[in-house]
């Protein structure tokens, strides 16, 4: 019988096969891999999606949201926590047809605003707050339809379930709380939780339901993992991570879930890597993939299931092939005079067709990429209707709507419109249509464009 010594003399040269082995595929995808989305596109006469200055309207104005942003561990009546988002936001949607500012607007909620998301079908919006409550609104009414009082005020995300009946939130008391849209409120007004997910070991960091699954639903976490909840019976059916080694080795911060296959979905982490997970097999992760710098605070698949992308605190955004593991393009943008570092992306999201990314920044930028060329518009091709752009994004320097040429940049001034947003973007979603475009900002308020 071997003894240990041989054994684990033997295991460490299966180790040193299995990395050269490993290595030798990734000089040899670097070989194969010649070329990028955009250079192939411009080889074959691509041209670049472009807007209208005219393409945005201003249409509803929430106010209220107020609070600062945050990171590291802090000293609170919660298990410690090695990395949070203490954010404060206004959210804003976009409609791609003109840009006009409408009337409406008003005041709810008076602190500090973490997450928002759509609902699937109606224009819906909920919002979590570090005020202690979660608001659903109308987002063609400024209405607010819901005003949930939650447990907990450190609330980091939330998410409508697919049927818009049901909204799920977690945070810093690592659970995940489900409220029922339909259920009666106490006489104080109060809406009672229908399930409380407990099992984490950190902060609840993203949620996400599985699409056409009311009951079930993937949560992210400081502790390194993720997990797949049976939300009826608020059971644990799997965990990704953890002891397993093919998990991350740092908190995970966004999750995606595959709306062509339901059973894939991404996670990105501080550990600057996404890993693909099978929801048939948790013991290991299916793929992982590597070229960020640094944190990845946000993952997004792309509309045909086949490719996802990724915002990181190295100011890139990247798109990635998930099958071939291949990073497919870089959308990087140039450092601004006035930016004592490069801005970090916060916040990612497709248009529907795939052609469009909407990148949020740190220092309050909005960038709208063009996939296939990522590259800026030129100055010509920005009063056509509707042709290609590579770089259309957003600022808030000026009082007056204009449109600025610098270098063969467009430069679309968010802060130009009335009432528009001040200070850094934070989040970003589309409506299930995609019609509108949802932004979060530390400006305090949330907006809606249409």
């Amino acid at each position: 019988m071997a003894s240990v010594a041989e054994l684990k003399e033997k295991h460490a040269a299966a180790t040193a096969s299995v990395n050269s082995l490993r290595e030798r595929l990734r000089q040899r995808r670097e070989m194969l891999l010649d070329t990028d989305v955009a250079r192939y596109s411009k080889a074959q006469g691509r041209a670049a999606v472009s807007f209208n200055p005219t393409d945005l309207v201003c249409c509803r104005t929430l106010q209220g949201h107020s609070g600062k942003v945050g990171a590291h561990e802090l000293s609170l009546p919660f298990p410690p926590v090695q990395f949070m988002w203490w954010v404060r936001f206004s959210i804003v949607a976009y409609d791609w047809t003109y840009l006009e500012l409408k009337s409406g607007a008003v005041s709810y909620i008076s602190s500090q605003v973490y997450s928002l998301d759509w609902t699937p079908e109606k224009n819906w919006i909920v919002s979590a707050s570090q005020d202690g409550r979660l608001i659903v609104w109308n987002a063609l009414t400024s209405q607010k339809t819901h005003a949930i009082k939650l447990h907990c005020p450190w609330v980091m995300t939330c998410a409508f379930a697919p049927n818009g009946q049901s909204v799920a939130c977690g945070g810093l008391d690592s659970a995940c709380s489900i409220f029922n849209l339909n259920s009666q409120t106490d006489r104080d007004g109060n809406m009672p939780v229908s399930r409380i997910l407990t099992g984490h070991k950190g902060y609840v960091s993203s949620c996400q339901y599985v699409p056409d699954q009311e009951t079930h639903l993937i949560t992210s976490s400081g502790d390194q993992t993720c997990v797949l909840w049976d939300v009826t019976t608020g059971q644990r059916i799997s965990m990704f991570g953890g002891e397993f080694p093919s998990g991350h080795t740092a908190d995970v911060l966004s999750v995606s879930i595959n709306s062509s296959n339901s059973n894939m979905f991404v996670s990105g982490s501080c550990d600057a890597t996404v890993r693909l997970w099978d929801l048939r097999i948790a013991s290991r992760a299916v793929r992982t993939y590597h070229g960020h710098e640094s944190d990845i605070n946000s993952v997004k698949f792309f509309p045909d299931g086949q490719r996802f992308g990724t915002g990181s605190d190295d100011g890139t955004c990247r798109l990635f092939d998930m099958r071939t593991g291949h990073q497919l393009q870089v959308y990087s943008r140039e450092p601004d005079r006035n930016d004592d570092e490069l801005p970090t992306v916060t916040s990612i999201a497709f248009s529907i067709s795939g052609r469009l990314l909407f990148s949020g920044y740190s220092n309050g930028d909005c960038y709208v990429w063009d996939t296939l060329l990522a590259e800026v518009c030129n100055y010509d091709h920005l009063m056509l209707n509707y042709i290609d752009v590579a770089n259309y994004y957003l600022t808030r320097n000026h009082m007056d709507l204009e449109c600025i040429t610098v270098s063969s940049q467009v430069v679309l001034n968010l802060g130009n419109l009335q009432d528009s947003h001040g200070s850094r973007i934070s989040c970003l979603g589309l409506s299930s249509d995609g019609s509108a475009l949802c932004t979060g900002s530390w400006d305090k308020n949330l907006k809606v464009w249409k």
